[in-house]
């Protein structure tokens, strides 16, 4: 069998959340769960201000857009196209591409397991990037976008700092 990718969906604005709705009721109907795995409308937190009161809210990362994790043949490529509110695949002409896995690293969607050998609270030290040689406390651990928050010292304040999996060693 084919190995599943994800692709991108241009839909109607506004439409994201119906299409997605309507694909999974697709996907149950015909059975597709082991071809279409995962729709998926990427949001992001915004902290917006109105009459001097902070309030966070979820926005859509990519209003117009939607992510389908498929393994593209006929079938699955007709059932996408063909939903209400979808207008077709992004990519060159009728030719849906796939996301490579640099495009899906900021959206947080994790492709690969990695195993780190460090917990919350415990000290680590920075071996790449900005950050290197930095050591700082782990605050938290967020898997799904690889990376860790670490709490380092800046101007003599305790500052918290987003760094990837890949750039911190335990101590």
């Amino acid at each position: 069998m084919a190995e599943a990718n994800w692709y991108v969906a241009h839909t109607y604005s506004g439409y994201e959340n119906k299409v997605k709705a309507d694909l999974e009721k697709t996907i149950a109907n015909r059975h597709l769960e082991d071809t279409i795995l995962e729709v998926r409308v990427p949001l992001e937190e915004v902290v917006e201000v109105r009459n001097g009161v902070h309030k966070t809210v979820q926005k859509k990362l990519f209003p117009g857009y939607v992510l389908v994790n498929m393994v593209m043949n006929d079938e699955t490529w007709y059932v996408v196209r063909n939903t209400r509110g979808v207008t077709g695949f992004v990519g060159p002409g009728s030719k849906p591409v796939p996301l490579t896995e640099a495009e899906m690293k900021p959206l947080g969607i994790k492709t690969e397991n990695v195993s780190i050998d460090f917990n919350e609270g415990d000290s680590v030290v920075v071996v790449a990037g900005a950050w290197k040689d930095i050591v700082g406390r782990v605050q938290k651990i967020d898997y799904s976008k690889q990376s860790v928050t670490i709490n380092v010292e800046l101007f003599g304040r305790e500052t918290p700092v987003d760094i990837s999996f890949e750039e911190v060693r335990s101590m």
